[in-house]
């Protein structure tokens, strides 16, 4: 059978189906067939199915019990091309590509529709403008030829394949769910922050600790309005800019502890209380909704729900169901290991293909046995921390490792220039606006609340340095997002012969929910998915990318 088959959405609820040859063409007739899960269940030799977008298809068929084996993504590819063509920002629909490749009017995407608490229903929702399959084909070809004019079209197709892959794990990470004790929850909040007030005021805790920071002040204060609290330190004779942590943690005043104490819990209860509990659990399962690329470097987001947000005290609620077990994946040293494979720094690579800890092998190297110097000198290096001890940091590391540094630098002076900087397999960081002070939203960014280090404030503007240190941190924390791709690629190929199913994945750390006697092939199958993933992003290095894992119960206690 064909290894590459075309599906589209038709408006009678069927599907028009056709096999693909070399060109991204049909091989075949089109036809026209009522049941789409059908249409892909009888098709079970067919390696890569071809569709618009992976987030409007894929829930349908996953509902009926259907998975899919390969699919590429037209308008995830849209986006990666888009970038590497310096055009990010630019309508990523299969409708304005059609636009575009015919010289017509481009349409304006629609606008990402906000998730429902507590239901899939959303899922099934149509997303986007459908074309008929001989517009779609004509789009998927034209495509396959902007592969071939990219920088390096091996990697760019291997992005745009691992993006699909992606594309499908969120969907069945959505369909799975996070295994959720919701009275476990109800527990924590209640040990946490007392009774609940009728009305839905603050909690008993809360209240008690706004008075003890009313009396600490000696005149009501409300310490959830940062205002308020600094105006009345500044009658205390205390000057601050904010209530940030780190600038009154150190104070000297009897408002310090409960008002910190007080920030920690209210946090809590607006981020993860009950009401957040009632929303999105729903039948034992937490289902934010995973959207794989959901930043401009690759990392995921979740729209809703605060996903990738849990804090420790709440992972309690994580419990596995009666007889399976959560396996709790953390890649160890995850970013220097990438710089090494990517800077190919000769003497960098020797030590990330050590069995040992890899910042006490650079500071053995460079920094006289001091393992916090060096992951500092390693972490500023990448992230950018060039003035104070970060510089004489950096040029003790730049010393030993000097392609490694190097490799950082060229992307941040390419940053501050405005040009292109790239991922190893191809994913473009958009060049600044010139002369211009636009928002991330302005620019065609994504943000999310979920991930807010992924913009450095005045990206977008003509402040050259802070496009630099973003410039300089993308080569590494993109190229990493991309080699997590194919990690969960190569997991979820193992996780189908089993009964395990990926969870949760956030960008270091992967859970998969098992069953008890599958723990060991689920343990075994992380550090093979690992390596795999690192020979087919980076290829032949002496890179190792080991992961530390914990089978537990409960997800709090993986850490």
């Amino acid at each position: 059978m064909a290894d590459r088959w075309a599906l589209a959405p038709a408006e009678d609820g069927g599907v028009d189906v056709a096999p693909l040859g070399p060109d991204g063409l049909p091989a075949g007739p089109v036809r026209r067939e009522a049941d789409p899960a059908e249409a892909v269940r009888s098709r079970p030799g067919v390696t890569r199915w071809v569709w618009r977008s992976t987030a409007e298809v894929y829930p349908r068929l996953l509902a009926t019990g259907v998975r899919a084996e390969r699919c590429y993504d037209i308008e995830a590819a849209e986006t990666l091309l888009l970038g590497h063509e310096g055009r990010y920002g630019q309508p990523r629909s299969a409708a304005a590509a059609l636009a575009r490749l015919r010289g017509g009017p481009v349409p304006p995407d629609p606008p990402q529709r906000s998730a429902e608490p507590g239901s899939q229903s959303s899922l099934f929702e149509p997303r986007g403008v459908q074309l008929p399959l001989p517009d779609l084909l004509a789009v998927y070809a034209e495509q396959q030829r902007r592969h071939e004019r990219a920088e390096h079209p091996g990697r760019m197709r291997l992005l745009t394949a691992a993006e699909s892959a992606g594309m499908l794990v969120a969907a069945e990470m959505n369909r799975a769910g996070l295994p959720w004790r919701a009275d476990v929850h109800r527990a924590v909040l209640h040990d946490l922050l007392g009774e609940r007030y009728a009305g839905g005021g603050e909690p008993r805790r809360l209240a008690e600790l706004a008075d003890e920071v009313s009396t600490a002040f000696g005149r009501r204060v409300r310490p959830d309005l940062p205002a308020d609290v600094v105006k009345a330190f500044a009658q205390a004779g205390i000057k601050v800019s904010s209530t940030r942590r780190w600038e009154i943690e150190s104070l000297d005043h009897p408002a310090v502890k409960p008002l910190l104490e007080y920030k920690k819990l209210y946090r809590v209860w607006v981020a993860h209380g009950w009401s957040w509990l009632q929303d999105w659990v729903r039948e034992g399962r937490f289902r934010p909704e995973f959207l794989a690329g959901g930043t401009v470097t690759g990392r995921w987001v979740t729209n809703g729900g605060g996903g990738l947000q849990i804090p420790k005290v709440i992972r309690r609620a994580v419990v596995a169901d009666p007889g399976w077990r959560l396996v709790v994946a953390d890649a160890d040293q995850m970013e220097p290991r990438v710089l090494a494979a990517i800077s190919r720094d000769p003497g960098l690579m020797e030590v990330a293909g050590r069995e040992t800890d890899l910042y006490q092998a650079v500071s053995d190297r460079a920094f006289s046995g001091d393992r916090a110097q060096a992951k500092l000198a390693v972490l500023g290096a990448v992230y950018g921390q060039t003035s104070g001890d970060g510089l004489k940091n950096l040029a003790a590391l730049r010393r030993r490792f000097p392609r490694a540094v190097a490799y950082v630098d060229e992307a941040a002076r390419a940053g501050e220039e405005g040009r292109l900087v790239r991922t190893w397999l191809g994913r473009t960081c958009p060049p600044a606006a010139r002369g211009t002070d636009e928002t991330p939203e302005e620019a065609g960014i994504p943000l999310s609340d979920d991930d807010t280090t992924q913009w450095v404030p005045g990206y977008a503007s003509t402040n050259a340095r802070a496009r630099g240190r973003f410039a300089r941190n993308f080569v590494v924390q993109g190229s990493a997002a991309d080699w997590a791709l194919l990690l969960l690629a190569a997991l979820r190929r193992t996780c189908a012969d089993l009964a395990a199913e990926l969870v949760f994945f956030q960008h270091d750390e992967v859970i998969v929910h098992c069953p008890e006697e599958e723990t060991a092939a689920v343990v075994t199958a992380i550090h093979e998915a690992a390596a795999l993933a690192g020979r087919l992003t980076f290829g032949e290095t002496p890179v190792r990318f080991p992961f530390t894992t914990a089978v537990v119960e409960c997800y709090a206690d993986a850490k």
